[in-house]
């Protein structure tokens, strides 16, 4: 009868599991053959991580642009090499000597190392976001100096000068989300315009404020006001540009609208915001804020520090923080700085051709990675090309990493937090799903892990190309989706 008894309990459970199977398979099935989907392409994969096994299906290896869960391999390749630990470094420099008078004959360097977290307002807040370089100051003023006769240099060439990834549109990168990763970044690389508009249609707006200011910027502005709701702006401007175009349309009869865009400069910027200091604190700079773009010593090489001394190592955000809001937050800039940091610490390369090497080299050797190509770090460009099986072998490696918990943790919870606190909220995947999204215009993706409502445990991918039905209805088919995967 024991015997009996133990064929029974098998069967059940092998019924059970063939069951969810075909439930979760016949909702894929269903959700990919929505009128919605007519045109588009999808690729799907569902698998159970007890057995590795795939549980359901649709076009799991078609490659295409997956928007922002791209983010997961970014993140994934640097908490695996680097570790959470890890904290970038941005070290300053005195060039010269320092006379009885308190004169520094010679120059103030700040060496990047690609911290993104300096004066981020994900790490502190507006009224502190210049508390590091204070800190800076009193570095400075405690060697008696109170007289610069050289410059402020600031150095970001650890990570290059090429300013954004391949594959990124021109409409992107004058905008805020467009900021490119740079070897020394400040204020998260944005620019903080304010507008103020008319109380009537179609009238130029004026512009109130703009912090940082980047000394020299030129502002050519289309934008007016408008009935219409909300920030409808946008900015162009490539990388290291002087001249920014703005077009678009603000609300009627507004004061100080914030909109964000791309700082053009983040090294020149960094000089300029630390020079201001310095003065403002009665330590005079006499010659003019510097990068070494141009410059002939412009080289991560050691050897141009060899005759400067180390004044103060300041440490960043560790790693692992960075990682949380990169996912939770969908942070791009966070992304791109991620892969710079692989390519840097590396082998000294820390543009971002040379940490996407590092990359596609690091996961070849764990699954196969044919039909992947990866451009940037954060999805950002269209040139991206991953299918849902190229994130579910991801999602299934890290599940067994020493670093499962913190690459977990660092995901959004559906109904709960980050991108997906809006997603299946009070639902029956409420809680369940642990995931990243991406979206871009026709892009809708996600990748993650769900702890179904039965005790199973699946990592997931969904990418969407083309849909046609609008971005309210597409979230209600999702949710559906998801809602019968967190059940089964």
């Amino acid at each position: 009868m024991k015997i009996i008894s133990i064929i029974i309990c098998s069967i059940c459970i092998s019924l059970n599991f063939l069951f969810a199977q075909s439930t979760i398979q016949d909702a894929v099935n269903k959700f990919c053959s929505d009128e919605a989907f007519k045109y588009a392409s999808i690729s799907i994969e569902v698998v159970n991580l007890k057995t590795n096994k795939t549980i359901a299906s649709h076009n799991p290896n078609k490659s295409l642009p997956s928007a922002s869960t791209a983010k997961l391999f970014s993140t994934a390749t640097a908490l695996e090499i680097l570790g959470p630990n890890f904290r970038p470094k941005t070290r300053i420099y005195k060039e010269g000597h320092i006379d009885s008078t308190g004169k520094l004959t010679g120059n103030i360097w700040i060496r990047g190392g690609g911290d993104p977290s300096l004066g981020s307002k994900y790490f502190v807040s507006k009224t502190n976001e210049k508390q590091f370089l204070h800190r800076w100051k009193d570095e400075i003023s405690q060697l008696g100096i109170n007289t610069i006769s050289g410059s402020i240099i600031a150095d970001a060439s650890e990570f290059g000068y090429k300013g954004a990834p391949d594959g990124w549109n021109w409409s992107d990168l004058g905008n805020y989300y467009g900021a490119g990763p740079s070897g020394l970044t400040i204020f998260d690389n944005i620019l903080n315009f304010k507008f103020n508009t008319s109380n009537k249609v179609d009238v130029p707006v004026s512009i109130s404020s703009i912090e940082p200011y980047p000394p020299g910027l030129k502002i050519f502005s289309d934008i007016n006001s408008s009935n219409r709701k909300g920030d409808n702006v946008y900015f162009y401007g490539g990388p290291y540009s002087k001249t920014i175009f703005a077009s678009g349309t603000l609300p009627i009869n507004r004061k100080d609208f914030l909109v964000k865009a791309s700082l053009p400069n983040p090294e020149i910027q960094f000089a300029y915001e630390f020079e201001k200091i310095l003065e403002n604190n009665n330590i005079s700079v006499l010659s003019d804020y510097k990068s070494t773009r141009f410059s002939i010593e412009n080289t991560t090489s050691d050897k141009i520090y060899n005759d400067k001394n180390l004044i103060y190592t300041h440490q960043g955000e560790s790693l692992i923080n960075i990682i949380n809001y990169t996912n939770r937050n969908s942070v791009n800039l966070f992304a791109e700085h991620l892969i710079s940091l692989l390519g840097y610490q590396v082998n000294k390369n820390g543009n971002t051709n040379n940490g996407i090497q590092i990359m596609n080299k690091f996961w070849s050797s764990k699954f196969s990675t044919k039909g992947l190509c990866l451009k940037d770090g954060s999805g950002l460009s269209r040139s991206n090309a991953i299918s849902a099986k190229h994130l579910t072998r991801l999602l299934i490696y890290m599940n067994t990493s020493k670093y499962n918990s913190e690459y977990k943790s660092s995901l959004p919870i559906t109904g709960v937090n980050g991108t997906l606190k809006y997603i299946c909220k009070n639902q029956a995947a409420h809680n369940r799903i642990r995931a990243k999204s991406g979206s871009m215009s026709r892009i809708k993706s996600y990748a993650g892990y769900i702890n179904s409502k039965i005790g199973k445990e699946y990592a997931f991918a969904l990418i969407i190309n083309n849909h046609t039905c609008n971005s309210k209805l597409l979230k209600q088919k999702i949710e559906s989706l998801f809602n019968i995967l967190a059940t089964n």
